[in-house]
């Protein structure tokens, strides 16, 4: 977001923009790569008063002169009273936050256009519970979770929808403000976390059989003569004409019927035969053609400029080939698969 929006001058926005910068990279050098699980010690735990904790301690120093100039001392004994008291916020606010682990931070793939979400999973080692800890993206929303005596949560961060690639998260920041809201204590996460964006899966081309040797096959509309596998839970991408909507009504999960074609007919993929213009387009259809060979059963293969994945089936497979396309460059070579 430009400083303008922010309402701040531009000279002034550039400046708050470099001094991020650079603490960023200081607290980076400072803590290093993060391995997961990782226990927040006290050394990397960073604490400072909210902006009501700025306004309570300019209200004490009032009192503290009001009290020194009138020599009153009912005033003076509040005064000290509520300073203990702001002294024992802080260090109940540090001790929220000291020793939670962070257990695992997972971003699922998912398709180019649409909502992404960062899985951050925070667990409680010790006999008390830590209330109000709170997890976020730089520049985010914060997401808030209380931690049980013991036990574990998980705190779900939405991603704004991305274009197809590979978008690296740099840094989780977590924090507390409890109690009170008179200080937050926080920490970066630094964590090799990138977010798979697969292309969106359009285009209307009918799929290929065996390349172009044996032409075009039609596209799976129902199950026809195909043998009958079975229900499974519905994946993103998946066609909604494959969906069992009766299942569906009877409250049951989202699952999607599963068929053998019934002559286990090879699909070969390849983005040099694509009659599209355009390589966004090309991706976007053979993403198309991933998805619906694997809802309908089928082995298929993919063919890449300099990469080609065998033919075979299953999610793992689906996963690669479609983190294959989200790593499609321009050029025409591909980057490794995750």
């Amino acid at each position: 977001m430009a400083a303008g929006a922010l309402g701040l001058p531009q000279p002034l926005g550039a400046l708050r923009q470099r001094v991020r910068a650079r603490m960023a990279r200081w607290v980076r050098e400072r803590q290093g790569e993060d391995q997961l699980p990782a226990r927040l010690e006290r050394r990397r735990l960073y604490i400072l008063p909210t902006r009501g904790g700025v306004a309570f301690g300019t209200l004490l120093l009032v009192m503290l002169l009001a009290g020194l100039n009138y020599a009153n001392s009912l005033a003076l004994l509040l005064t000290f009273l509520l300073a203990a008291f702001v002294l024992v916020v802080m260090q109940q606010c540090h001790r929220n936050l000291l020793g939670v682990s962070v257990v695992a931070l997972e971003a699922p793939a998912v398709f180019a256009q649409r909502p992404a979400t960062l899985l951050v999973r925070l667990g409680n080692p010790d006999a008390r519970a830590r209330l109000a800890l709170e997890a976020q993206l730089e520049g985010g929303e914060r997401v808030r979770a209380d931690l049980a005596a013991a036990a574990s949560a998980q705190l779900a961060l939405s991603l704004p929808p991305q274009r197809r690639g590979v978008v690296p998260l740099e840094r989780v920041r977590i924090s507390t403000a409890h109690p009170y809201a008179l200080f937050r204590a926080w920490t970066w996460v630094h964590a090799p976390l990138e977010l798979i964006v697969y292309p969106a899966p359009l285009g209307a081309l009918p799929m290929p059989l065996h390349g172009a040797a044996r032409g075009a096959a039609r596209l799976r509309a129902g199950a026809g003569v195909d043998e009958w596998l079975g229900l499974r839970p519905f994946r993103d991408g998946d066609s909604p004409r494959q969906v069992d909507w009766k299942a569906y009504a009877r409250e049951a999960p989202l699952l999607v019927k599963e068929y053998q074609a019934a002559a286990a007919d090879l699909r070969v993929f390849d983005f040099a035969r694509v009659a599209l213009a355009g390589t966004e387009a090309r991706l976007s259809q053979l993403a198309r053609w991933v998805v619906d060979a694997e809802a309908g059963g089928e082995p298929y293969s993919l063919v890449l400029p300099q990469v080609t994945v065998p033919a075979d089936r299953g999610p793992q497979h689906r996963h690669r080939c479609l983190a294959l396309l989200a790593r499609f460059e321009a050029g025409g070579a591909t980057a490794r698969s995750a």
